[in-house]
C-alpha cells in the first residue's frame, strides 16, 4: 500500500458515490413532488411512448362520449316530435272515423278542415324536428382500425305527411273520409318504423357510451401503471438515498482528511 497527496483514491470513490446518491435522492423527490415516475422521456422512453398513447386514447374515448351524448339529444327530439305526431294522427283517425260515419249528422266540411290543418301541423313538426326527408344519422365514438367500428350510424325516415303515405288531406264525402281512415293507419304503421329505427340507434348510443366509458378507465389505469410513481416506492428510496447522502458526505470528509496523516512522515 503506498502514501500519495497527489491522487487521493478514496476521496475519488466517495465523489464518485456520493453523486450516485444525490442522483437517486432527486429522482425519488422529483417523483414524489410531482407525483410522477416518468417526469422525463430519460426515465422510461420505451413506457412514456406506451403512456402517451393511451392518454390520447383516453382523450379519444372521452370526446366520443361527448358526441354520443349530443347524438342522444338529437334523437330525443327527434323522438319527441314523432310522439307529438302520433297524437296528431290520432286525432286524424277520430275525425275520419266521424265523418265517415253516414248515420251522423255531423258537418263533414267541418271536420276536413279540422283535418286538413292537422297535416298542415305534422309537416311543420317534421321540418322543425329535421325529419323531411330521410337523413343519414352518424356519431363518431372511437378511432379503430375498421371505420365501420367507430361509429354508430343509420338512416332515419321522414315523417311529413307525403312520407307517411297520406295523400287524403280532405274529404267530403262518407266515401272519401272511410279512404283518409285507412291511409292514417297505415300511416301509424309507418310511423313507428320510423320511430323503431330512432329507438333502436338511442339503444345502441347508451350501449356504446357504456363501453367507451369503461375502454376510458381501463386505459387511464393502464397508463396510472406506467406514468405515475409508486408513492410507497419512492418514499422509501428517499429515504434511502437521504441516508446514503449524508454518510457519503460524512465518508468524502474523512477521505479528504486521511492525506493529511502523510505529514507525519516529513516530521
Amino acid at each position: 500500500m503506498s502514501f500519495s497527496v497527489v491522487t487521493n483514491v478514496a476521496s475519488a470513490n466517495a465523489t464518485a458515490n456520493l453523486y450516485t446518491s444525490r442522483a437517486g435522492l432527486d429522482k425519488a423527490m422529483a417523483r414524489l413532488s410531482s407525483g410522477y415516475r416518468i417526469n422525463m422521456s430519460g426515465d422510461d422512453s420505451a413506457g412514456l411512448a406506451v403512456a402517451n398513447k393511451y392518454r390520447n386514447d383516453q382523450a379519444i374515448y372521452n370526446q366520443g362520449i361527448r358526441n354520443a351524448n349530443d347524438g342522444l339529444s338529437k334523437l330525443q327530439v327527434k323522438d319527441g316530435a314523432m310522439q307529438n305526431i302520433a297524437s296528431l294522427l290520432d286525432r286524424m283517425a277520430t275525425l275520419a272515423t266521424q265523418a265517415a260515419n253516414a248515420a251522423s249528422d255531423a258537418d263533414i266540411a267541418k271536420l276536413s278542415s279540422e283535418y286538413n290543418s292537422i297535416t298542415t301541423e305534422i309537416d311543420r313538426e317534421a321540418a322543425v324536428a329535421s325529419m323531411t326527408a330521410s337523413a343519414g344519422f352518424s356519431v363518431f365514438l372511437s378511432s379503430e382500425s375498421t371505420a365501420a367500428n367507430g361509429k354508430v350510424s343509420g338512416t332515419i325516415g321522414g315523417v311529413e305527411v307525403a312520407d307517411l303515405s297520406i295523400t287524403q288531406l280532405t274529404f267530403t264525402t262518407v266515401a272519401s273520409a272511410e279512404t283518409a281512415l285507412s291511409q292514417v293507419k297505415t300511416a301509424i304503421s309507418n310511423l313507428g318504423t320510423v320511430q323503431n329505427t330512432v329507438g333502436t340507434l338511442q339503444n345502441r348510443l347508451q350501449f356504446a357510451i357504456s363501453l367507451a366509458q369503461s375502454q376510458s378507465v381501463n386505459t387511464m389505469a393502464a397508463e396510472s401503471r406506467i406514468r405515475d410513481a409508486n408513492v410507497a416506492e419512492e418514499s422509501a428510496n428517499l429515504t434511502k438515498f437521504q441516508i446514503l447522502s449524508q454518510a457519503g458526505i460524512a465518508t468524502l470528509a474523512q477521505a479528504n482528511q486521511s492525506t493529511s496523516a502523510v505529514l507525519a512522515l516529513l516530521r
